[in-house]
């Protein structure tokens, strides 16, 4: 079976929340600007022009990943989770490509990251991306002592 990158569809709206909950309370602390993405995915992130992606095997989601609109030409790379079952699979990385392209697409010219320093697995895909590390600045999430940037 080969793992298929589709768009968002709200009766996938329980696996987008499941997957994002999941890796987060694994590592870290569920925060108001988590919930307020996963609880209200549609009005948070896609009527305010972002994209969200599912990975989906057979008939299992097992990744997401979101696009998050600030300006018609910056977006966020945010909200990326691979399913525990699944990992190490390439599966962060067929979404992450998916999404550079659409972001093109878009007309994004600087596409950014938060993360944090503890998720080695995960910075190391960003910098093999092309993402370079910058300068935090403020965040809305206490964990991210990460960024990344990308010019597209």
């Amino acid at each position: 079976m080969e793992i298929e990158i589709i768009n968002y569809q709200p009766a996938y709206k329980d696996d987008f929340k499941r997957l994002n909950i999941e890796w987060i309370s694994r590592y870290f602390v569920l925060e108001a600007p988590d919930l307020e993405q996963l609880d209200d995915p549609e009005g948070s992130i896609l009527l305010k022009g972002g994209r969200i992606y599912l990975a989906r095997l057979g008939n299992e989601i097992i990744g997401t990943i979101t696009l998050k609109k600030h300006s018609d030409s910056v977006y966020e790379l945010s909200k990326m989770a691979v399913s525990p079952d699944h990992q190490g699979r390439g599966v962060g990385r067929l979404l992450a490509e998916h999404l550079i392209r659409e972001a093109r697409n878009l007309g994004c010219k600087m596409l950014f990251l938060e993360s944090n320093q503890k998720l080695a697995p995960a910075l190391s895909l960003y910098r093999k991306l092309g993402f370079n590390e910058v300068a935090v600045g403020s965040s809305p999430y206490s964990r991210a002592n990460y960024r990344g940037e990308m010019d597209l």
